[in-house]
């Protein structure tokens, strides 16, 4: 099988601070005085190298989101959320306009099932010089039901979704609004954590660029069917249009 296979560094791994179980450890992200290597600021907005750079053949960075480390997402002020958007979206396309790298991934783990480690709200940039680009994702995982379209982003219900379940898309057209798509961010996320299922503790947000369009899938996260993790099955769930009439009736109506 054509696969990334990619070096990781397991001894600098196990160096990494962790909160989110360990709830009483302190977070590093708090500690702005301490942080090092930052690379730009907006506010309380920070975009810095990872010291924790554990994929082999990448350079990583971390864009922490606030001062807030208890918050998240929907706790943000639009203004907050809109001016995260841009600044993170802004050194993404940077990064990817040097020419240096085949792929930038930017993403954000959230939650004690979505693979991260540090409880205060941050993004990551993965920068990799050398990647197959073809086999990081598909454009048909974004077709789905329209929720709703507006300033040239479109919402919608995953109907070939990445893995399966609750998975929501946005797809920005070429002159689209960036408020919009940070407003849809915030809802999407508000959705998964507070209605998709009760109490939910996980999610993850992944961009996606491909010529000069990108992309984006809000995933909740909880114990992935064995059957995708042993066969690669994915599931299409039969309540995609009941996803997609809740939240047009919880903000759109």
């Amino acid at each position: 099988m054509d696969i990334n296979l990619i070096g990781f560094d397991v001894k600098l791994g196990k160096q990494k601070p962790e909160n989110i179980v360990n709830s009483n450890a302190p977070c590093p992200f708090c500690d702005v005085a301490g942080l090092k290597d930052i690379i730009a600021t907006d506010g309380d907005i920070i975009l810095l190298k990872n010291k924790y750079n554990v994929i082999e053949q990448a350079e990583q960075f971390v864009i922490i989101e606030g001062k807030e480390c208890r918050k998240d997402m929907p706790d943000y002020t639009k203004e907050h959320m809109r001016r995260l958007i841009r600044f993170s979206v802004s050194h993404w396309k940077k990064m990817i306009a040097t020419g240096k790298y085949e792929a930038v991934l930017f993403f954000k783990n959230f939650g004690p099932m979505s693979g991260g480690t540090i409880r205060h709200p941050h993004m990551q940039l993965v920068a990799f010089p050398h990647i197959k680009t073809d086999l990081l994702f598909s454009l048909n995982e974004f077709e789905g039901e329209t929720i709703i379209k507006k300033n040239g982003v479109t919402l919608n219900a995953a109907t070939c979704p990445r893995v399966g379940f609750g998975e929501l898309n946005i797809v920005p057209e070429k002159d689209f609004d960036m408020d919009t798509l940070a407003d849809f961010i915030q809802i999407a996320v508000d959705y998964l954590m507070n209605h998709f299922i009760k109490r939910g503790s996980s999610y993850n947000i992944f961009f996606y660029h491909k010529d000069d369009n990108f992309y984006v899938k809000l995933m909740p996260r909880f114990a992935t069917s064995p059957l995708f993790i042993g066969y690669n099955i994915h599931f299409l769930p039969n309540n995609t249009n009941v996803i997609a009439n809740e939240i047009r009736d919880l903000y759109f109506n």
